[in-house]
C-alpha cells in the first residue's frame, strides 16, 4: 500500500521543519505555520502523528532525542555491519548495467555500492551525498547530477524543495536505496525526514528500485517511514539472519549475501 498524498505531504513539512530547526535552532510553532502555510494545529498534529526527531515545546518546535538516545551519526555508522554492507552492495552492484540511468540513495551502505560499481561502465547517476558525489566524480564515464539545497552534516546530503523537483523530472531506471529498518507491517523507515521526500520521489520515477540493507536492519523501526516493502522489486541483505528471522521475510523478493568464510 503506497502512502496517501496526506502521508507524503506530512513528511514534506516535517522535512523542512527539521531543516529550519537545523539552521536556527527552536522554531516558534507560529513562525512554522506561516513559513508551511498551514494552521498552528496541523502543525502539532504532524508533531505528534508519528515517531519524530522533532517535538513541541513551550510554543516551539525543536529537536527530540529519540529513545534511548538512538540518534543516527553517519560517523557512528560508518564503522559497523562494514563486512556485511560490503557484501550486499556488491551483490546489488551486479544489477548495473551498462548505460543505466541511476539514484543512489544516501547513507554509508551506499558508499559500498558506488565503490562496487565497475569504474570504467558508462552511466548516468543522481545523488544528492557528498560522500557517493565524491566517489563518482572521479569516473570519466559517469554522467553525475548532484541534487542541491541546504547541507545536512547528520546525512551528508543536501534537501531542497529545488532539487526534489529536479528529481521528480528525471528518469531513472534503476533507484538503490538504502534504510535503517525494515519490519514487514510498517515497511522501510529512515532517521532522518528530510530523507523521506527524496527516497519517495527516487522510487516513483525509476522503472525498478532495489533496498540494500545489512542483517541488523531486519524487524527494526526508524522513526521516519517511507516505503512499503513490496515496492522493491528486489531486496538485499548483507550477512546471515538466524534462519527463524529468514523465515520472517521468504515471501519477500529478498536474497541474503554472506561474506566470504575467512
Amino acid at each position: 500500500m503506497r502512502k496517501t498524498a496526506g502521508a507524503e505531504a506530512r513528511a514534506l513539512r516535517l522535512a523542512k521543519m527539521q531543516e529550519l530547526v537545523e539552521a536556527g535552532g527552536p522554531l516558534p510553532i507560529k513562525q512554522a505555520a506561516q513559513r508551511l502555510d498551514v494552521t498552528e494545529m496541523t502543525i502539532r498534529r504532524d508533531l505528534s502523528a508519528a515517531v519524530s526527531p522533532l517535538t513541541a515545546l513551550g510554543g516551539y518546535v525543536l529537536a527530540a532525542a529519540l529513545p534511548g538516545g538512538d540518534r543516527y551519526s553517519l560517523d557512528e555508522a560508518s564503522d559497523q555491519h562494514a563486512a556485511h554492507k560490503r557484501v550486499a552492495c556488491q551483490r546489488a552492484a551486479e544489477w548495473v548495467q551498462a548505460h543505466d540511468s541511476l539514484f543512489i540513495d544516501c547513507g554509508t551502505t551506499m558508499v559500498h555500492f558506488a565503490e562496487a560499481l565497475p569504474p570504467d561502465m558508462p552511466l548516468s547517476v543522481v545523488c544528492y551525498s557528498t560522500n557517493i558525489a565524491s566517489i563518482l566524480s572521479r569516473r570519466p564515464n559517469t554522467q553525475l547530477m548532484l541534487m542541491g539545497g541546504l547541507y545536512h552534516a547528520s546525512s551528508a546530503t543536501f534537501f531542497s524543495d529545488e532539487g526534489l523537483q529536479y528529481l521528480n523530472r528525471l528518469g531513472v531506471n534503476k533507484a538503490f536505496i538504502s534504510a535503517g529498518g525494515l519490519d514487514l507491517e510498517r515497511g522501510a523507515s529512515c532517521s532522518n525526514f528530510h530523507e523521506v521526500p527524496v527516497k519517495q520521489a527516487a522510487i516513483r520515477s525509476a522503472s525498478e528500485s532495489f533496498l540494500i540493507v545489512d542483517e541488523s536492519k531486519l524487524n527494526r523501526l526508524r522513526p521516519a517511514f517511507f516505503s512499503p516493502l513490496d515496492a522493491f522489486a528486489r531486496i538485499v541483505v548483507g550477512g546471515a539472519p538466524a534462519p527463524g528471522l529468514r523465515k520472517q521475510f521468504k515471501d519477500l523478493p529478498i536474497e541474503f549475501a554472506r561474506p566470504p568464510a575467512v
